[in-house]
């Protein structure tokens, strides 16, 4: 980059709009489906650790030392097996949001109020579906904290993958680092933010959604 250049060539970003969109696309599917995959894990996971709380230590101690990992060095280790593709990415960004999505759904469920719990079992709820129908909706505001702070990470986090050829916006980084223009490199983060920043509106908006009783509640104060 030379002195005077503009840090941002606008007529490269209207040029490569198409391009830009393909992969934002590409970046949100690499960064939202390992949440999902996360959440799948993690609230089954989660209701045997607060079930049975002697399984919550190691589950937790397990979690977090996947999640002190380096990406990278979790790319490398399954590259060998999964070869260069997205699994690679995804893989690790699951493990990685098992350290946030376990302890937020032991969390949420241990918010319920032990009479609400009681009142289900007197209306002759089992523990299947008093689990199911009660406490994982009270538990809505808590998991979905932890979603949140899992999805924005992982959607930064997918940049890395380039690495290995699977970064979505993160090759825009690299590549703007290669040949020393600073636009792409500007526009891959500002794109990464907003994509951080929608999804967790998104998922704000989802929580409201899902629980109406807590919009009742403001109203009533």
């Amino acid at each position: 980059m030379s002195d005077g250049e503009p840090l941002v060539r606008w007529g490269w970003i209207a040029d490569h709009a198409g391009e830009l969109a393909d992969y934002t696309g590409v970046h949100l599917r690499l960064g939202l489906l390992p949440v999902l995959f996360g959440l799948i894990v993690s609230v089954p996971l989660g209701i045997l650790c607060h079930r049975w709380r002697w399984l919550y230590a190691p589950v937790l101690t397990v979690a977090n030392i996947l999640y002190s990992i380096p990406s990278l060095a979790l790319f490398m280790i399954f590259v060998r097996y999964t070869g260069l593709t997205e699994r690679t990415v995804m893989i690790p960004l699951t493990l990685y949001t098992l350290s946030v999505l376990v302890p937020n759904v032991v969390d949420g469920l241990a918010s319920v109020p032990e009479p609400v719990r009681l009142a289900a079992t007197a209306m002759g709820f089992g523990t299947a579906r008093r689990v199911v129908q009660v406490e994982l909706p009270i538990a809505v505001p808590v998991v979905i904290a932890g979603v949140r702070v899992a999805a924005v990470s992982s959607i930064s986090l997918v940049a890395v993958g380039q690495l290995i050829g699977q970064g979505g916006l993160g090759y825009y980084i690299t590549r703007g680092l290669q040949l020393d223009f600073p636009t792409p490199i500007v526009t891959a983060i500002a794109l990464i933010m907003l994509l951080a920043l929608a999804t967790d509106a998104l998922l704000v908006l989802a929580q409201r959604l899902l629980t109406p009783w807590s919009r009742n509640k403001v109203r009533v104060a």
